[in-house]
């Protein structure tokens, strides 16, 4: 404990028992309240936020811990009576299964903080019992002298200590600082030294004294919440390097027109066309979602939609993939059921394995006659004179499922003023088992009978849907048969 003598201030006169136990009782209560929080914030090792908030929570135990102890000195003194105290605070916050390792390594609260005064006019040394605990010395030995200490310091800390000690004896300023010691065991400890020279009555430094207290345990903690942070930051900022890409992809990827697309440019039977992306409200990543609209060669004219599994970079560049190759072999005249097998073909030879959906339709409006295929793909719905239904499947399963898959088409004649929507599962998903619910989108039909274009009809339906929490991302396209 330091001495009567101060080198610029007189002794502070303690603070009140009554005071310092109403102090000791509020830190009890912390104690035991963050272990509760402790226990109830068991994460996965995988989750960045979650290791953050447990680092955090391990390093106020530790603070917490620190506190008790020194308030437990501060009403009793180094006695007999105040151990008996610290073991009941014990008591009172007992450790459990998720305390972090090697905190046992530091010994009781009170065996990690001692005291030393080292006399420089009669070499006497006198350190605390706890400070031989701390530093794994057998008080037989009796305490290090100024001289000895730094044969126990880190070589890389001994320079640091000896500035610390020179300042004090010489210029009389107080020591505030930490450095690693080896005790005998192996063991390393961080020590975090204050004290002050003691004067003797002609003001010159008769003594120093000194409080070491062990702060290992409370500097691991720093260190993992240090750690878990910048680990945290860092995956934040992977995210959202991906999210940017994610996003530049798909939008260099899907169609450049925005509001409405009239295909093809001339003659009767024409479609007006508009679609629309739909991000996840539950998903900070971009999905594996498309729309497209093109015209072909001969004139037809290609509608498609599809989503990919899957989230992020990935997702949305074996969507460019999969949409170029789908163009391309549009382009090259295949009709929509063997292009959906070739699709599945290039799915299964993928380096990233993946699931996809899909709905491809050619439309000829010289005959208004729509050729269509699906995979595992929610149905177009056709609405006619104020009514919608979905469109009789043929035979598809999902791209990448099954090796060498077959895929039906079916053909029917449109009507002018027929309206086609096109969709992707993430729309209209409500329910816990994943079933496609296509009834709130059919309940629109006598709104779509009186909308002047597709364009509108889009519009309708990203008011219905679009405030909705999807767990998915989603595409809508609809299309018009002109006159």
């Amino acid at each position: 404990m330091p001495s009567h003598l101060f080198a610029d201030r007189p002794a502070p006169q303690p603070p009140e028992r009554g005071t310092v136990d109403a102090l000791i009782t509020q830190t009890r209560r912390l104690r035991g309240g963050l272990d509760a929080v402790r226990r109830e914030a068991l994460v996965d090792d995988d989750d960045a936020q979650g290791r953050w908030q447990r680092a955090l929570c391990d390093l106020a135990a530790h603070q917490l811990d620190d506190l008790g102890c020194h308030l437990g000195q501060l009403r009793e003194g180094l006695t007999a009576e105040e151990e008996d105290a610290a073991a009941l605070t014990a008591e009172a916050s007992p450790r459990d299964e998720s305390s972090p390792p090697g905190e046992a390594d530091g010994g009781s609260l009170l065996s990690r903080v001692g005291s030393a005064e080292w006399n420089l006019l009669t070499d006497e040394v006198s350190w605390s019992q706890e400070l031989f605990e701390v530093f794994g010395r057998s008080p037989e030995n009796g305490g290090m002298s100024l001289d000895e200490l730094p044969t126990v310091v880190f070589a890389e800390d001994q320079a640091l200590l000896t500035a610390m000690v020179t300042a004090c004896l010489v210029d009389g300023r107080p020591i505030d600082g930490e450095f690693r010691i080896v005790r005998p065991d192996q063991g390393v400890r961080t020590l975090h030294m204050m004290g002050e020279p003691v004067l003797d009555s002609d003001g010159c430094t008769a003594s120093m004294w000194a409080v070491l207290r062990d702060v290992s345990e409370l500097r691991r903690s720093q260190r993992a919440v240090r750690e878990s942070r910048d680990s945290l930051q860092h995956e934040r900022r992977i995210a959202q390097t991906e999210h940017r890409l994610a996003v530049e992809l798909q939008e260099a990827v899907l169609p450049p027109w925005r509001g409405s697309l009239r295909l093809p440019h001339g003659g009767p039977g024409a479609l007006d066309i508009a679609a629309h992306y739909l991000p996840s409200a539950s998903s900070a990543l971009i999905g594996g979602d498309w729309y497209d609209a093109l015209e072909l060669p001969d004139g037809s004219s290609l509608l498609t939609v599809g989503d990919l599994t899957g989230h992020g970079v990935t997702a949305t560049g074996a969507m460019a993939m999969l949409l170029g190759a789908l163009r391309g072999m549009a382009v090259a005249g295949l009709e929509p059921g063997p292009l959906m097998g070739h699709l599945n073909q290039l799915l299964e030879q993928t380096v990233q394995p993946a699931l996809g959906s899909a709905v491809c339709c050619r439309y000829e409006p010289a005959r208004r006659r729509l050729t269509w295929s699906q995979a595992g793909h929610p149905a177009p719905l056709l609405f006619r004179d104020g009514t919608g239904h979905p469109l009789g499947a043929p035979e598809g399963v999902l791209l990448g499922a099954t090796h060498a898959a077959a895929y039906g088409q079916a053909e029917l004649t449109l009507r002018a003023g027929d309206l086609l929507v096109l969709h992707t599962d993430g729309l209209t998903r409500q329910n816990a088992w994943g079933d496609t619910q296509q009834r709130g989108l059919l309940d629109l039909a006598p709104l779509f009978d009186g909308a002047r274009s597709a364009q509108d009809c889009v519009r309708m339906i990203v008011e219905e849907f679009g405030e909705r929490a999807r767990e998915d991302d989603a595409c809508v396209l609809a299309a018009r048969i002109g006159s």
